[in-house]
Formats: C-alpha cells, sequence, structure tokens
C-alpha cells in the first residue's frame, strides 16, 4: 500500500493523546458517580458490563485510527477483471473479394460486418488491420482507437492473388510490435549491436499472448507461396490463435475482372486445418446476415489484472461505520456516548 499525501499518518500521533485525556476524563466521571451511589452507571452484570463498557470504546478507537489513514489518500494494488487482448483483422484482397454474390459485394459485406465487430469491442481491447493478396501488409497497427481503425478498413480494395502465408505472417509481425509497444525499436541510435545467432523460439501454449488472435477472412483458395500451414504452425509455436472466415460456398463462383472471368472457389478444409492447428475455429460465411453472426462468437477473454486505485472512499466508509457503532453500542448499553 502506499499514500498519495503521507504526511497526513503523522496525525495518528494524536490518538494516544486523546486516548489517554479520555481515560483520564472516564476516571474522574466514575468518581463523582460512586459519590452519588453509582447512578447512571450500568446495571448489567459485572461480568457483561466489563465486556460492554470496552466494546464501544474499541469500535470508536478503530474508527479514529483508520481517519487519519484514509486522509493519506491511500492506494493499493488491486485485481480488477477487465475484457483485453489484441485483434488482428486480416482481410482477403484478392480479385474475386469484388463478387457480388453477397450484398453489395464481398469486400463491402466483409468491412461492414468488421466495422460492426470493432464499435462494440471494450476499451481494453487493441485492434489492427492486415490487408493480402499476393503480398501481406499491416494498414494499421493495434490500437484502441475505434476511429482509426475503421479509417484503415474504410482503405481496402481488391486487389490480386491470395495468400494466406503472407497474411497470417503480417498478422504475427503486427501483434510483436503491439505487445512490444512503441519504444521497443530505437529508431534514432547510432549504435550497431553485435550480430548473434537467433534463438528458436520455445513453442508456448495456445492463447499465450495476453490474449492475441488472428480473424483470417478469405474467400478463396491459396494460390501464391509459402506454405500456409507453415505460417499458421509459427503461429501456433507463438500461442496466437487464428479464426479463419470463409467466404462464399465451396462450390466457388465466377467473377470478372478487367475483361476476364476467374473461377474462385473456398478450401474450407485448408482453413479448417488452419484454425484447428491454432486453437482458433473456422466460420463459414454464405451470405452476409451469417457474416456479421460470426464476428458474435469472437469474444475475447475475460482477465484479471492488477491495477493501482485509491481505496480512501472504502477505509473512510469503514471509518464512519465504525465511530457509528462504537457511539450506537455506547448509547445502547451506558446511557451515554463514549
Amino acid at each position: 500500500m502506499s499514500f498519495i499525501w503521507p504526511w497526513m499518518l503523522f496525525s495518528l500521533v494524536l490518538l494516544p493523546i486523546g486516548a489517554g485525556l479520555y481515560l483520564l476524563l472516564d476516571r474522574r466521571r466514575r468518581r463523582r458517580l460512586a459519590l452519588y451511589g453509582g447512578a447512571g452507571l450500568s446495571h448489567a452484570t459485572p461480568g457483561r458490563r466489563v465486556v460492554r463498557s470496552r466494546i464501544a470504546p474499541v469500535l470508536m478507537v478503530c474508527g479514529l485510527v483508520l481517519m487519519p489513514v484514509a486522509m493519506a489518500r491511500p492506494q493499493a494494488v488491486v485485481g480488477l477483471p477487465q475484457e483485453v487482448g489484441t485483434i488482428v483483422l486480416a482481410f482477403d484482397v484478392s480479385s474475386s473479394m469484388a463478387a457480388k454474390d453477397l450484398t453489395p459485394t464481398r469486400m463491402d459485406a466483409a468491412k461492414a460486418a468488421a466495422k460492426d465487430f470493432v464499435e462494440r469491442q471494450r476499451s481494453g481491447v487493441t485492434i489492427g488491420v492486415v490487408a493480402f493478396s499476393d503480398s501481406g501488409v499491416s494498414v494499421q497497427t493495434p490500437t484502441n482507437d475505434r476511429d482509426t481503425v475503421d479509417a484503415a478498413i474504410d482503405r481496402l480494395a481488391p486487389q490480386r492473388g491470395t495468400s494466406l502465408a503472407q497474411g497470417i505472417t503480417a498478422s504475427l509481425k503486427a501483434i510483436a510490435i503491439a505487445e512490444a509497444g512503441p519504444f521497443a525499436n530505437d529508431y534514432y541510435s547510432n549504435k550497431s549491436p553485435a550480430p548473434s545467432p537467433t534463438p528458436t523460439p520455445t513453442p508456448v501454449p495456445s492463447g499465450t499472448h495476453a490474449p492475441a488472435a488472428i480473424v483470417l477472412l478469405t474467400d478463396g483458395e491459396n494460390n501464391e507461396s509459402p506454405d500456409p500451414v507453415a505460417a499458421a504452425q509459427t503461429a501456433a509455436n507463438q500461442g496466437v490463435r487464428i479464426y479463419t472466415v470463409g467466404i462464399g460456398s465451396p462450390g466457388g463462383t465466377t467473377v470478372t475482372v478487367d475483361g476476364f472471368q476467374l473461377h474462385t472457389q473456398l478450401d474450407q478444409a485448408l482453413l479448417q486445418q488452419i484454425s484447428d492447428l491454432t486453437g482458433g475455429a473456422y466460420y463459414g460465411a454464405a451470405d452476409t446476415q451469417q457474416l456479421r453472426s460470426i464476428y458474435d462468437n469472437l469474444d475475447t477473454q475475460l482477465v484479471i489484472q492488477s491495477q493501482m486505485i485509491e481505496i480512501t472512499a472504502l477505509l473512510a466508509g469503514i471509518s464512519m461505520l465504525m465511530l457509528l457503532a462504537g457511539a450506537a453500542a455506547s448509547l445502547l448499553w451506558l446511557g451515554r456516548l463514549p
């Protein structure tokens, strides 16, 4: 426990002085009452009279001790339940996302569902945006600024092929940057660190990253290198869960791009394998409504986080209750205030 105004604790030295004065005055009062035959003294049995005569002063003293402590504005580390997490929304921006089997297009439906998901998240959840086609790029590093995330989602547009591995790799980099903090890289240093061998990462349990998750949203087959299963294994080794969302149907659809007709087909088996490998889950979205409902299942974890908070009100309330209880006991059992 720490105190914002620790100097207020010096007022505790007044309590022994006050207690001494109280005992002196109480002794004089009892002597005067004894001269008049004990009038005003409690008529309870001797044992009960002694106990009752002690309860009220003890409550009053405890209340008086807590009052200066409360006035010093104490702070304590308290475990509070908070919904926290880092979520990266990885969007497939391949040309097939322009297909109109979802209204108005697959891309627009995916963006609308994602923005609705972002709006419903608590402040403790940081959200990033990654776009991938034949390469992957972090459009927005994880942040608590919901308007910034929405703006990043709005900038997404269909482009070229589909490389799930590039989306996973870019998402893992975004998570690493978010967890390292803004000052992890000393960009302004002219020091050149000595080269050292890169250590092999030790696999950790699924969901270790505080928690971190990737929502991988795609509508087609993987047609670009590298191997998406190997990238998923890297995510699993880092404890990052991947929730895969497949848009469209396994039968596929034909989309016209730059005058050419392309057939795109959903690879559900691959997406299921990626989610199973990382401890996530696979969701299929055949229509716009189903796509929106998928995000309802992507809950973050409720964890206990230690936080320093001021407990002045708590101690002040306990102090007042003790003082009131002491005064009430004294009036009830002794017929007077302490």
